[in-house]
């Protein structure tokens, strides 16, 4: 590794060399980019930018950095978009701290995703105001779900800069707005960090959390300037200002050098092939390919972070790679490999951002809990196993190699999937493809209820404020509904939530619940807390509508490289109890699911593009049940099949749906004992190659096909938005079909097995155990319609 301009290129070929059964489909080097300056700005805090040239040398800022700043301190709302580690969070700095300094009074909100970037931007901005003159009373402070209780009266009274969440700014703040009346009459600026990561469902929520705040804002007299940092995506301006209802001007020219970087394209090798040689041969999983890539990659002398697709991936990734270190002869580096994801408690997560930042580390394999903006120093790897849903967080996750200018290498390993087996053999539709534009919706009328509930909550709601909220007779709409109910009730001011008896609607909110049971990630609202039944250890959280499928009786679930067996889910009580066990096989929960049509398609959301195939775009309720799980060896061998009895979740959403005629199916020779494999098929290569089209994950979608659906008449295949009220997801998919089923037909067409694999039409999530498929017929299908939708 002689160079920073070959390192990259150096790695790669040691790859090759030592993983000889595996291909590199593609490597490509970007060149080095100097940095373009410009000028400190004359009203920058004098103490401030002394402090940034003669300590941190930093002796000019980058273009990007100086006319965010300047955009900012004339009052109009910004978002800098301008690749990662460009150091956009020096661009809203400059402004907020020297407007801090200049005003003892004001105060500035930063709001992030997570909780990983929040500690880190928060220590950086807590080592200038300790170190810099003037800035001594602003008292940055965390407040978020690892805040302590007695901490937080002392942070509303006494802190200036306030580092949160937006489920904290919802359930907290704005809930209890009245003891955040100080920092909220003199709040003149809200930072909205990485705003690329809100679209779908969360999107809409934040949306809406921080009109609410631009209410309450004004009800205290404050009207705050908005700053807004994200990755590079397609039209920052208007997704900024659909997420804060406000214009919002753009800043995308980067100025911020780069070191050489080089991406890796990398497909698995197979795994010895069965003694049944006709049966397809199964590539090695990415999660373990991404571990042996990571060890050899870490014996170079290269540190390595690497992003896996779960929290169980983590965990056994760190595990293989140390293993691997073990087994080179380096257990001096396998002591210093470690797992990152979210559900660890605060202390740990802490103690491992600071253990990946100083070197202790020289390898964690991570959730994307460190995909955003969190400043790791030195890093010179980055291995992502699988796609990581966007293009946009595919970058994001690159970008944490390299941040000090020196060469860097990254590598995707594909999964046996068909989006990724597409992009590692089309490398242009991956690094030759533009960023995706986010897609969410706040005029979601799914979202926008619980929001207009809480809103007037907090104050009443007036014919004003609703302009704030979406489209006049949408809005009119919901408070109407809201009041038919008896959550609302008009008064000559406006609409004031009602209070009721307990027993009266036990289903429906209240005023001291309304925050509570609107919850911004698309979840059911609360989430499982995770406990060894043996010492009452508190081992992590998960979500109350994964609990089912995840944290079982029965299940394998894994915590910084211990294995434990769950013994029992009280979901009532939001507890899963687990003792301490190291099986020999995994787990994997099977569901059915069934689907009917609620709202039929709108002006412009039914197509017949040729006779014998429609195309609609519908509002649809799925019911599913998780009906058991499978045990399986490591070698893929079904040890049991146990079933579980849990009552049915429903979801109402949106989908796009196609029906084809039974006489056009039987002019394409798919028989009718062939039609639910084919349908089946071809509604799983679908799902898996939607997030090409729309800003969405496999795992953010579902889909349902059935060769007579009662509410069409005919064989019909849905494929749905995972979340309350749909996403937006389906919507792009609608749009965009024939692109959508075109790139489908590809992936399947150009898959090399025989009867269908994890490349083409087999699914991970399939709740059926992948069964009933039929490749054949899916080709047949999906071919047909490419040349059906030529014309639309």
């Amino acid at each position: 590794m002689s160079t920073a301009a070959s390192f990259g290129d150096e790695i790669a070929s040691i790859l090759s060399t030592r993983l000889p059964e595996s291909t590199c489909t593609s490597s490509t080097t970007s060149p080095p980019r100097p940095a373009r300056y410009g000028t400190w700005p004359d009203w920058v805090h004098p103490p401030l930018r002394r402090h940034l040239s003669e300590v941190d040398d930093i002796r000019r800022p980058f273009i990007h950095q100086e006319l965010c700043a300047r955009i900012t301190r004339e009052g109009r709302h910004v978002v800098v978009s301008t690749g990662t580690s460009s150091g956009k969070s020096l661009g809203y700095l400059l402004p907020v701290l020297s407007g801090l300094a200049e005003d003892d009074r004001a105060c500035a909100l930063y709001v992030t995703p997570t909780k990983a970037l929040g500690s880190d931007q928060l220590a950086a901005v807590s080592r200038l105001t300790r170190s810099v003159d003037g800035l001594g009373s602003v008292h940055p402070a965390p407040y978020d779900g690892d805040t302590p209780d007695e901490a937080r009266r002392h942070i509303r009274d006494t802190s200036r800069m306030v580092f949160t969440n937006p489920d904290m700014c919802h359930a907290s703040i704005l809930a209890n707005h009245t003891r955040w009346g100080r920092v909220l009459r003199n709040l003149r600026y809200v930072v909205i960090d990485e705003c690329h990561s809100y679209r779908g469902i969360f999107g809409a929520n934040v949306a809406l959390v921080l009109r609410r705040l631009r209410r309450i804002c004004s009800r205290y007299g404050s009207s705050p300037v908005f700053i807004l940092a994200s990755a590079t995506i397609a039209d920052p301006a208007g997704h900024a200002g659909r997420l804060t209802g406000l214009p919002v001007e753009p800043v995308t020219d980067d100025g911020a050098p780069t070191g050489a970087r080089t991406v890796v394209l990398w497909e698995p090798g197979f795994i010895d092939p069965p003694d049944d040689t006709s049966t397809a041969p199964v590539r090695r999983a990415a999660s373990t390919e991404a571990a042996l890539i990571m060890a050899r990659v870490i014996a170079e002398g290269a540190r390595t972070l690497t992003f896996v697709r779960s929290r169980r991936g983590a965990e056994a990734v760190a595990l293989r790679c140390a293993e691997e270190l073990s087994r080179m002869g380096r257990r001096d580096l396998a002591q210093r490999v470690a797992a990152y994801r979210a559900g660890y408690l605060a202390a740990d997560r802490r103690r491992l951002e600071r253990q990946l930042d100083d070197g202790t580390l020289v390898g964690v394999a991570s959730t994307n809990a460190l995909e955003l903006g969190i400043d790791v120093g030195g890093l010179d790897a980055v291995v992502t196993a699988g796609f990581p849903g966007t293009v946009t967080s595919f970058w994001q996750q690159a970008g944490r190699a390299g941040r000090r200018g020196q060469g860097s290498i990254v590598v995707l390993v594909a999964r046996d999937d068909p989006m990724d087996t597409y992009l590692v053999h089309h490398p242009e539709a991956l690094l030759g493809s533009p960023v995706e534009r986010s897609v969410f919706d706040p005029t979601n009328p799914y979202v926008l209820r619980g929001h207009l509930y809480c809103a007037a909550v907090e104050f009443p709601l007036t014919e004003r404020d609703l302009t704030l909220f979406g489209p006049h007779g949408d809005v009119d709409d919901i408070v109407a509904e809201l009041t038919v109910v008896g959550l609302l009730r008009k008064r000559p001011r406006g609409w004031f939530a009602v209070d009721r008896h307990p027993d009266e609607h036990p289903e429906l909110p209240r005023p001291h619940t309304a925050h509570g049971s609107v919850s911004l990630r698309g979840g059911a609202g609360g989430d499982v807390t995770i406990v060894d039944s043996g010492d009452g250890r508190l081992l992590g959280t998960v979500d109350s509508v994964r609990a089912v499928s995840q944290v079982h009786p029965g299940a394998v679930y894994i915590h910084q490289g211990e294995s434990f067996v769950v013994d029992d889910l009280l979901l009532d009580d939001h507890l899963a109890l687990a003792h301490a066990e190291t099986p020999d096989y995994t787990t994997f929960a099977r569901s059915t699911t069934s689907i009917r049509i609620t709202e039929d398609p709108g002006d412009g959301e039914l197509r017949n593009p040729s006779p014998g195939l429609w195309v609609a775009n519908v509002g649809v309720e799925v019911t599913e049940q998780v009906t058991g799980y499978v045990v399986r060896m490591s070698d893929g061998t079904v040890l049991d099949q146990v079933p579980l009895d849990y009552p049915p979740q429903q979801l109402r959403t949106r989908a796009v749906a196609y029906t084809v005629d039974p006489t056009a199916l039987s002019a394409m020779g798919i028989r009718a004992a062939d039609l639910p494999g084919t349908l089946h098929a071809a509604e799983h290569a679908a799902i898996g190659m939607l997030p090409l089209i729309a800003t969405c994950d496999r795992w953010d979608i579902g889909g349902v096909s059935t060769a007579l659906h009662a509410d069409t008449g005919l064989p019909t295949v849905f494929v749905y938005d995972g979340h309350p009220g749909g996403a937006g997801f389906a919507d792009c998919g609608f749009a965009r079909f024939r692109d959508w089923i075109t790139a489908t037909f590809e992936v399947v067409r150009a898959c090399s097995c025989e009867d269908g694999c994890p490349s083409c039409v087999q699914s991970p999530k399939c709740g059926n155990g992948n069964s009933p498929l039929d490749k054949h017929g899916a080709l047949t299908l999906l071919g047909t319609m490419v040349t059906m939708l030529a014309d639309d």
